[in-house]
C-alpha cells in the first residue's frame, strides 16, 4: 500500500491540485478494488471510478493526521458511500447474483455457528471457511442493508417528528470516534480466538484478570502476560 507523506496530504488539503492528483493516482489500486464491486449494474467502469475519486477527495479533505488509522482505511466508507449515493440517485441499487449467493452462504454459516457454539462467528472466521477476503464478506453483508435517507423522519414519543440529519450534529467529533472504532474492530478481528476472548472479557465485559483466568482455564499470571502481549501487538499495528 502506498504510504502518503504528511506534507503531501497537507498540500492536497490546501487545494494543491498536483498533490491531490498524485495521491489519487498512487491509490488507484484501492479505488479500482472498490469500483469492481459495483460493475455489471449498467454503469461504465470509468464513470464509477470518477465517482470513487470524488469520495476519496472528500475523505482526504476531512482526514485528520492525528487519527489512529490509515487514510486508506478512513477513506473506504467515503468511497463506498459516494458510489452508493450515485447509484441510488440514478435508480435502485441492483445487487449482483454472486454477491447475493455469497450473502446466503454467510447467513447459513452464521446460523450454524450460533446454533452449535452459542456465540457469533466473526468475519475472519467466515472468510477462512469460504476462502474469500474479509472485504468480500463485509461487502456482501453491507449489500443486504436497506438504504436510509438522512431526510427520513423519525418519531419520538411525546415530541414532534424530526429528520435524521437534524440529529447528526451534536458537537462531538463523531467521525474521529467512528474511524477509531473501525480500526479497533479490525485489530480485534485479526486476533486468534483466545486473544479475542481476553480483550472482550477484559475491556468490554469488564472482567478482572482472575475472572478471565477462571473462564479460560488458565492462571491469572498467564492472563496478565497474554494481555500485555496482545496490547503491545495492537499498538504496534496502529503506530
Amino acid at each position: 500500500m502506498y504510504e502518503i507523506k504528511t506534507e503531501d496530504l497537507l498540500k492536497a488539503q490546501n487545494s494543491d491540485d498536483k498533490a491531490m492528483t498524485n495521491i489519487i493516482e498512487n491509490n488507484s489500486g484501492l479505488l479500482w478494488s472498490i469500483v469492481k464491486r459495483f460493475l455489471g449494474r449498467g454503469y461504465e467502469a470509468e464513470e464509477l471510478y470518477q465517482i470513487a475519486c470524488i469520495g476519496f477527495i472528500k475523505a482526504i479533505k476531512r482526514f485528520d493526521i492525528n487519527y489512529d488509522v490509515r487514510l486508506s482505511t478512513y477513506a473506504v466508507p467515503y468511497i463506498l458511500g459516494e458510489i452508493k449515493r450515485f447509484i441510488r440517485d440514478d435508480g435502485p441499487i441492483k445487487v449482483s447474483r454472486s454477491l447475493k449467493e455469497l450473502c446466503i452462504k454467510i447467513k447459513d454459516i452464521q446460523r450454524e455457528h450460533l446454533s452449535k457454539k452459542g456465540e457469533e462467528i466473526n468475519i475472519c472466521q467466515i472468510a477462512k471457511i469460504l476462502k474469500v477476503s474479509k472485504e468480500e464478506i463485509a461487502m456482501a453483508l453491507e449489500s443486504e442493508k436497506p438504504l436510509e435517507s438522512i431526510d427520513q423522519e423519525i418519531f419520538i414519543e411525546d415530541a414532534d417528528s424530526e429528520t435524521k440529519i437534524n440529529r447528526i450534529d451534536n458537537g462531538k467529533d463523531e467521525t474521529g470516534e467512528l474511524v477509531n472504532k473501525i480500526c479497533l474492530n479490525n485489530l480485534i478481528n485479526n486476533l486468534n480466538e483466545r486473544e479475542q476472548k481476553i480483550i472482550i472479557l477484559r475491556y468490554y465485559k469488564e472482567k478482572t484478570q482472575s475472572e478471565v483466568a477462571k473462564i479460560l482455564g488458565i492462571t491469572q499470571v498467564q492472563v496478565s502476560r497474554l494481555e500485555k502481549k496482545i496490547l503491545l501487538s495492537m499498538r504496534q499495528k496502529i503506530s
